[in-house]
This record gives structure tokens, C-alpha cells and sequence, in this order.
């Protein structure tokens, strides 16, 4: 097997790649995370979303648009929805009949990550708390429940690299 030279892509090539403007809001994909516990995972979600054409829903809790502002490393403004209280959003979410609410929890009937089919209708993916998880009055609210698989020893992701895997799994670009 020949080695090939590997090219790497210039600021030009990737600035004619991509968009020009930040997207308008698609309400097609949207990453709640409901019960934020690290306002630096906020930023880098936040990005994900972005790379993903999906939006933001978070409750405004008060560290919230401060944690927002300092991770947020896009040069334009990102799509971002504030929830209010966060069962009531998602109640509100569920009830819709053109949206599926899938969450990201281990859970007996959980889809492996692998097999989640990339979201054809509206999508909100819930993802809880880094320490509890979703709370078990909003797992009622669910769809769906997708799991990562892991073989090591730690319990679970850190919420922004599980929203991250299961946001380009759902935009259908793994």
C-alpha cells in the first residue's frame, strides 16, 4: 500500500465549504440540555450545534447566559431557545405531534447509539444532568431513550461529548 499525501484543508478552502451566515432558526433539530451542571460543556455544545445546523434550548438559570457568552467561540450569534422551567418546556415539546423527544439515557429500552436512524421530523434531544442524568418525571416525557455504549469503567459522558455523538448521529452525518 502507497502512502498518500494527506492535504490540509486552507482557511479559503473551508470559507467557500461553508456557510457564509450563521442559520436562521430550522426548528428541525434542537439540544436541551435541561439540567446543565458545568457552564464550560454549555460553549462547547453550543458549537456542536452550530457545526450541525441544530439549535440550543436551555433553561435560564442564572450562571446560564453568562456560561453561554464565555464558551461560546463563534464569531456570530448562535441559535438558542430559553425554556423556562424545564418540565413544563418539555411537556410542551412532547405534546407536539410533529416532534419526537429523544434522550440520551441509559436505559432497558435504549437504542445503541450505532442503530439511531438520523431525525426525519422535528427532534429534541434531552440530555440531563452529568451526575443524575434525566429525571425520572422527565423520562415519562421521552420518545426514545439512546445509549452510548462504553467499555471502561467511567458511568457516563460528559454532556457536551454525549450531546455532540448523538446530535451528528441524528443530523445523519455519522
Amino acid at each position: 500500500m502507497t502512502a498518500s499525501a494527506v492535504r490540509v484543508k486552507s482557511p479559503r478552502d473551508l470559507r467557500t465549504e461553508r456557510r457564509r451566515r450563521t442559520h436562521s432558526c430550522w426548528d428541525h433539530l434542537i439540544a436541551a440540555p435541561l439540567w446543565p451542571m458545568h457552564d464550560a460543556n454549555l460553549g462547547t455544545l453550543l458549537r456542536t450545534c452550530d457545526a450541525v445546523g441544530a439549535c440550543l434550548a436551555v433553561p435560564k438559570l442564572p450562571w446560564v447566559p453568562d456560561a453561554l457568552a464565555r464558551g461560546n467561540t463563534l464569531r456570530k450569534p448562535a441559535c438558542v431557545h430559553w425554556t423556562g422551567d424545564q418540565l413544563t418546556w418539555l411537556s410542551r415539546q412532547h405534546a407536539r405531534k410533529d416532534t419526537n423527544v429523544v434522550g440520551a439515557e441509559l436505559a432497558d429500552e435504549a437504542v445503541r447509539l450505532a442503530d439511531l436512524p438520523a431525525a426525519r421530523t422535528r427532534t429534541v434531544l434531552v440530555l440531563g444532568h452529568e451526575r443524575d442524568g434525566i429525571p425520572p418525571d422527565a423520562v415519562e416525557l421521552l420518545d426514545l431513550a439512546v445509549e452510548i455504549p462504553m467499555i471502561g469503567t467511567g458511568a457516563s459522558l460528559n454532556v457536551a461529548v454525549a450531546g455532540s455523538l448523538v446530535l451528528y448521529r441524528l443530523a445523519g452525518l455519522l
